[in-house]
């Protein structure tokens, strides 16, 4: 009996180590694919001058598909519908991108900054949680308050035009998407999120609000 109870024992983390590693390999390898098919829409969009949807048709478009990849998540259409909702945000990035490519004499720069800001401070941040295992959960009411401000803050500088307001917003979403990576890579990393799907796309709106603010306090600093 006691044999047996220590076998138990020992044998009981394998399935979670598993579980959590099969997770992380579904999830980056998920936002691997989802990061190029932003890109390829994004570039489409940039080569074909599209217009930037506009800031109703952005909010229904990115909560709707946000809300249908949720409820289907564990099927597969939730795997069609990450597609749908990262395609859709590079749908929205690439009307930005372009206005700093043709408009700024710098904006090419500006542009390769912000990504690098951007891998660089993923990268590190993943790396920091997965070589520690450090667990951020404790940060997660500080994150929900914390976005939403920052989320209310950002429709009133939009819709009020202050510049000063738009920058804070700005430099808070990278204070509060960098945390949200930390937060999000300790989820998996202890077992508290097991959906890979829905790992992905937080991981990913972090990384694009994380690409959006820097590149637009970078502009601001650039003095355009």
């Amino acid at each position: 009996m006691s044999s047996d109870r220590l076998h138990t024992a020992v044998a009981q983390p394998v399935p979670s180590t598993l579980v959590v590693n099969k997770v992380l390999k579904n999830t980056y390898a998920l936002l691997s694919l989802t990061l190029l098919f932003s890109a390829a829409i994004a570039g489409l969009s940039i080569a074909f001058n599209w217009p930037h949807p506009g800031l109703v048709l952005t909010l229904v478009g990115y909560f709707g598909l946000l809300f249908l990849t949720s409820r289907f998540r564990n099927s597969g259409w939730g795997l069609i519908l990450v597609f749908a909702l990262t395609g859709f945000m590079g749908l929205t990035l690439g009307p930005i991108v372009s206005y700093y490519l043709s408009t700024i004499p710098n904006g090419h720069q500006l542009v390769m900054l912000a990504m690098g800001g951007t891998g660089i401070i993923f990268l590190g941040l993943s790396g920091y949680v997965l070589t520690t295992g450090k667990d951020f959960s404790f940060i997660a009411g500080f994150l929900f308050s914390g976005i939403l401000v920052a989320f209310l803050a950002g429709l009133g500088a939009i819709l009020f035009g202050i510049p000063a307001l738009s920058m804070a917003v700005s430099a808070m979403f990278i204070l509060l998407m960098s945390g949200l990576i930390l937060y999000q890579t300790s989820q998996i990393v202890h077992g508290g999120e097991t959906n890979y799907i829905m790992a992905t796309v937080t991981l990913f709106v972090a990384i694009y609000n994380l690409f959006t603010s820097l590149l637009h306090l970078l502009g601001i600093f650039g003095d355009e």
